[in-house]
């Protein structure tokens, strides 16, 4: 017999490649597994145990030969979409990294690259929170094993680590700004606090929000302000009026200076 291999479809059913064969879940009982060839012009079917590590019998016939390249292209799929789940890696280097293995006789059954790497981004966009209402472990730490949420509820989550805010509390001048193209569905915007620190701004506190009111960033800055002793001398945003009646509420000694931004 040849060798089983396991994949899963995109919406995550249980699927089979067998001897050159794509197989699909047609039903299951307590005993086997039935998949059917996903040619549905094709009558073939196998059988395997429950947990797909063996055939019970060999496939009924195909009415098409077998296509060796694809199960390749499908299990490089699975790879991908694994690893993008598990990893911050940036979406080319989980894509290169996984090309790497792959064999040169089946490149002509890969999608394009652009497909390739729009699979990793949906797979990202769709972690979500757990049956508890709460962000998956994995997201809740960074890889030096730091704390990396400092406040979540339905209304905002924040993203910072205590190194984070240590920087920032030695920082003079803040920057602050909002944006609504990568923002998770659930969330309005994702809003970003950096610092001026050794001649570099860098990000240092992540929030996403609701909304866009003076409440919204008032819950922002207030719950920031309660983690230490943060006294900047200046504080740059955008010209929207909401941010900038919250930082002078908030912040009435600190110097509030305006930017434009330009959507492209």
């Amino acid at each position: 017999m040849g060798t089983i291999k396991k994949f899963s479809s995109e919406k995550g059913k249980s699927m089979l490649g067998y001897e050159g064969y794509i197989y699909t879940l047609e039903r299951k009982t307590d005993v086997k597994m039935i998949f059917r060839c996903q040619n549905r012009d094709c009558k073939g079917r196998c059988h395997t145990s429950p947990s797909m590590d063996t055939v019970l019998s060999e496939p009924t016939e195909h009415c098409h030969g077998p296509n060796l390249g694809k199960i390749p292209a499908l299990e490089l799929k699975n790879k991908i979409k694994s690893r993008a789940a598990d990893s911050e890696e940036q979406s080319s280097t989980i894509l290169h990294s996984v090309l790497r293995s792959f064999p040169l006789d089946s490149a002509g059954q890969l999608p394009k690259t652009d497909t390739l790497l729009r699979t990793i981004r949906r797979q990202r966009q769709a972690i979500s929170v757990n049956a508890d209402n709460r962000l998956p472990d994995h997201l809740r730490q960074t890889d030096r094993g730091e704390n990396f949420v400092l406040h979540e509820n339905n209304k905002m989550i924040i993203f910072t680590t205590t190194s984070n805010l240590s920087i920032l509390e030695a920082c003079k001048h803040w920057f602050a700004d909002g944006t609504f193209k990568v923002c998770p569905k659930d969330f309005y915007q994702m809003f970003t606090l950096h610092g001026l620190f050794k001649s570099q701004v860098i990000p240092l506190v992540y929030g996403l929000l609701i909304g866009k009111s003076t409440s919204d960033y008032d819950q922002f800055f207030e719950r920031i302000m309660e983690e230490g002793n943060f006294n900047p001398d200046s504080i740059l945003t955008d010209f929207e009026a909401a941010t900038i009646k919250s930082v002078k509420s908030l912040f009435p000694n600190v110097l509030h200076k305006g930017y434009i931004t330009f959507d492209p």
